[in-house]
């Protein structure tokens, strides 16, 4: 098999302190790691909880691309058969073609946190797989604490995997659960390993030394061809393996294809979706992605970039749909705004090198404000057509108010808008579960007699993230908002000191980019 990238961002990954992901939210980023190539993705333990048992329901009604979706499990219960274990079957109610199964590899595991003998955990391992096997279904083994298994008890550990590999386990992925390994220690014990499977070899990287990705190209280094991760290094402790490393690294470094040069323009996109998604901050330090990783302001540094960007910078920023910033001056970043305009669905050839440059500096000046469009698309959508085609909104805006007093143990919330819609003047009143509800409800109702079809268009996702704390109830706020109608779904942004504000104009957006596409403006 070729090289296969599998992400577990939508598992391992929320198990990372602060990460809490909706069933829309894991939806929407399943579809983006599918568009960009991820090879598996994870969806989650079907037994664990309703959550993912809807996420499988969900995605059996999606059409992937590249991607096979992945259900996780531990094996069979103790002393009980495969075909009776419920966690079991319902991986085979899942829908999917591809299962994930953990088991113990370190004896100190099995007897001490297991509580069964030896030879009961080969028995579940075996059982499992062969059950799995049976009913059709491919099956990657992830050996839990493999390499403190095998430094503790090698011919234990290594019998673990013989077990999978003899039950038919397509890959063999070796866990370093606890994350203390040295890339040495990787070499050395995978090295011993190849001597005793032929089945193809995997790594599942923790980060609790700091060196996920280093054991991870370390295991590349030494054969593996199954790389496990997730987006931003996401997951419990310290996290996992970063796959916004992993990937440009083996693409870039070891000349290794794992999507095409296309996809891995999205590799910065990508974690800023993920992370705004996941409502976290993303970091700016990060590697390859961050907004800091192609930053310069040293005046050395700065002089020898504008001469030649290879003194200071180990790849070309673009290639991973980053950018190089220079503190002191910033610079124009066409090729980019370029890109971004193509992918939304605009002619470049109905914008001149000003317009483009006029259109970076606002960008610029609106993020410098605080505003962040990688996670909200349709505002620079609309960003781009009220500064360049003529563009006239399709109401005018004349005052709006909120309302909320507290009747016993609830508060109520109203909403009052007044605005002109096609020459008519509207005024309009609704109630809400909350100001950001009730303005919501009203904006609609003001809108309905003139547009039928808004009823069809539902706000789905409302996130709030506070900009600079040290403010207090002073801080700006960045409020995104996902809408979706009968087809597609889209996300808009607003920031402002006022949350209600902020919340306002992202549901002023998030309806005007409705309104603008079922007109057909031009826009794809």
């Amino acid at each position: 098999m070729g090289l296969k990238t599998y992400d577990t961002t939508l598992r391992d990954g929320s198990q990372g302190e602060g990460v809490s992901l909706s069933l829309d939210d894991k939806l929407r980023i399943a579809r983006q790691l599918d568009r960009f190539g991820i090879d598996f993705i994870e969806g989650g333990w079907p037994g664990s909880n309703p959550k993912d048992e809807d996420f499988f329901r969900e995605a059996q009604n999606m059409e992937f691309e590249h991607a096979e979706i992945t259900a996780f499990s531990s094996t069979r219960r103790a002393n009980m058969k495969a075909s009776e274990d419920p966690n079991i079957l319902k991986l085979v109610d899942s829908g999917v073609n591809y299962v994930t199964i953990f088991a113990k590899s370190w004896d100190f595991h099995v007897t001490e946190a297991l509580e069964v003998p030896l030879q009961e955990n080969i028995d579940m391992i075996t059982d499992t797989i062969n059950f799995l096997r049976a009913k059709g279904l491919n099956v990657i083994y992830d050996a839990e604490h493999f390499f403190d298994g095998y430094v503790n008890n090698p011919e234990y550990a290594l019998k673990t995997l013989k077990a999978a590999e003899d039950a038919g386990a397509e890959v063999l992925v070796l866990c370093d659960t606890n994350g203390g390994m040295l890339p040495s220690q990787v070499r050395e014990i995978m090295q011993e390993v190849k001597k005793h499977v032929k089945t193809d070899l995997g790594i599942h990287a923790h980060n609790d030394g700091n060196l996920a990705v280093a054991n991870s190209l370390a295991a590349y280094e030494e054969g593996a061809v199954h790389f496990q991760g997730t987006v931003g290094g996401l997951g419990e402790r310290c996290g996992n393996a970063d796959l916004c490393s992993i990937i440009p690294s083996l693409q870039l470094k070891y000349e290794e294809r794992l999507v095409s040069d296309e996809q891995l323009k999205q590799l910065k996109p990508l974690y800023f979706f993920v992370t705004e998604t996941a409502n976290l901050i993303p970091k700016n330090n990060m590697p390859y992605v961050g907004k800091s990783a192609f930053t310069h302001k040293g005046g050395i540094h700065v002089s020898a970039v504008r001469k030649n960007p290879n003194t200071y910078e180990h790849i070309q920023p673009e290639l991973v749909g980053n950018e190089r910033r220079v503190l002191v001056s910033e610079l124009a970043g066409k090729s980019n705004l370029k890109y971004k305009l193509k992918e939304l669905g605009f002619k470049l050839e109905d914008f001149s090198n000003e317009m483009i440059r006029k259109l970076i500096k606002r960008v610029k000046k609106l993020e410098n404000q605080g505003y962040q469009f990688e996670g909200a698309e349709a505002s620079l959508i609309l960003l781009a057509f009220r500064e360049f085609k003529g563009y006239k909104s399709f109401y005018e805006i004349e005052d709006f108010r909120t309302y909320s007093n507290n009747r016993g143990e609830q508060t109520h919330s109203e909403a009052v808008v007044k605005m002109t819609v096609k020459g008519e003047k509207v005024h309009i009143a609704a109630e809400g579960d909350g100001p950001v509800n009730a303005l919501d409800n009203c904006f609609r109702k003001a809108l309905v007699s003139f547009y039928p079809e808004i009823t069809e268009t539902k706000l789905i996702d409302y996130k709030v993230r506070v900009l600079n704390g040290n403010d207090g109830t002073a801080a700006k706020v960045r409020v995104l908002i996902e809408t979706a109608d009968l087809e597609k779904s889209w996300t808009t942004i607003g920031v402002s000191t006022n949350i209600i504000q902020a919340s306002w104009d992202a549901l002023l957006d998030s309806i005007e980019y409705w309104l603008l596409i079922e007109d057909g403006l031009g826009y794809k």
